[in-house]
């Protein structure tokens, strides 16, 4: 017998208020009725005043206290948000994924523009997708170095509708010192790593990390800051992780790919962190093929959890909040969108940043006695960065 369906909608109603946001496609097979079916109820309970569509999804009325607290949606009608990241950055690819589900949920279309590794490249691709009528832009440029970042930020700057940086913090002072940003806080990051190792009893540390974006410049900066006053770090360096790590012969930072074995050795170092992953693997592998043992021989921590639990060793990884970020710059955006629709004033702008976590795995443990107890005298060998 065919449910009524006047009762069939309740129990729609009872669902979605109970769960929030929910998918239509799931509430059409738990209640064992086509996908169309379960829309024209959805579509209905909306006209009715007694839930919220969205693309895809069915959400519960606001109250008027969680309305004023929620991101302003802008109709869906219109053009579509620009979102630009680089090409081959597994990194932003998820947090890509993160913003696409929040413009999703609003009945926002995206027109996702892949960007060459070429200095520039970003500029022609945004003007290209103003041109043809996006509203709104999400962007993660690639900014290898520190010329080719300050480059992009007259243009940035000028752009006539709401643009949101995500996983980039522009330079203090600078023209976009003023635009929206949401990134993650990689200073902490890096601290996680280092209270990890050292309270393991680790107290000669290496960072291996890459000198080519902006997330690898906060990472060798956080870590030369947390390491040279550390109480419990004796002796520190930091290096490049790869050969193609930096950004080639006019990079500021001039020193060259390391050897991890042969330095782990030279400082009597028994642990390290490496920064990205695949480098991270690598080095890993690399230390296996010299007879270094991880973790027994050396701890490893990676930095940016994207394959590095796929290791034959799962590396500890420091995991930034990849798709929160991409989820809370939309939800800005949207909230730009929003005001800009309503007239409104688009309240402050926001320089957001989203707390990393360490995702311990099999790759690190307390060092053997013997490695420590080699009575070398603790003198500091930095690397400096290229701040």
């Amino acid at each position: 017998m065919r449910e009524p369906v006047d009762l069939r909608r309740q129990r729609i109603l009872a669902v979605v208020q109970s769960r929030g946001a929910t998918r239509v496609s799931d509430l059409a097979s738990e209640l064992a009725v086509s996908v169309v079916t379960l829309r024209r109820d959805v579509e209905e309970l909306a006209r009715e005043g007694k839930l919220r569509r969205g693309h895809g999804v069915a959400r519960p009325v606001l109250t008027e206290t969680e309305q004023a607290a929620a991101p302003v949606t802008p109709p869906a009608d219109g053009g579509p948000v620009a979102v630009v990241v680089p090409e081959r950055h597994a990194y932003l690819y998820e947090t890509v994924h993160g913003a696409r589900t929040a413009f999703e949920e609003a009945g926002m279309r995206i027109a996702l523009h892949i960007a060459p590794t070429a200095p520039g490249a970003e500029q022609p691709i945004v003007e290209r997708a103003l041109a043809e009528g996006a509203r709104g832009l999400l962007i993660a440029p690639r900014w290898r170095s520190r010329a080719t970042e300050e480059a992009d930020y007259a243009w940035l700057a000028r752009l006539e509708v709401p643009a949101v940086v995500m996983e980039r913090r522009p330079r203090r002072g600078s023209a976009l010192h003023a635009l929206d940003t949401v990134c993650t806080d990689h200073w902490y990051g890096i601290h996680l790593a280092v209270e990890h190792l050292t309270g393991l009893g680790h107290r000669r540390i290496v960072l291996a990390a890459r000198d080519d974006s902006p997330t690898a410049r906060a990472i060798r900066t956080a870590f030369t800051d947390i390491a040279s006053g550390h109480p419990d770090v004796d002796t520190w360096a930091v290096a490049l992780s790869s050969p193609g790590a930096a950004c080639g012969p006019e990079a500021e930072n001039a020193e060259k790919a390391i050897e991890l074995p042969a330095l782990l050795k030279e400082l009597g170092a028994t642990a390290a962190v490496l920064h990205g992953d695949v480098d991270a693997l690598m080095l890993v592998q690399s230390l296996r093929d010299s007879g270094v043992r991880v973790p027994e021989d050396c701890s490893a921590i990676a930095y940016d959890d994207v394959v590095a639990a796929l290791g034959s060793t799962p590396l500890t990884a420091v995991s930034p909040p990849k798709a929160e970020v991409g989820r809370a710059a939309a939800e800005l955006l949207l909230r730009r969108l929003g005001d800009l629709t309503s007239g409104g004033s688009g309240g402050p702008v926001r320089r957001m940043e989203l707390l990393p976590t360490l995702e311990v795995r099999g790759s690190t443990q307390a060092p053997d006695g013997s490695a420590q107890a080699t009575g070398t005298p603790a003198v500091p060998v930095p690397t400096p960065p290229s701040e």
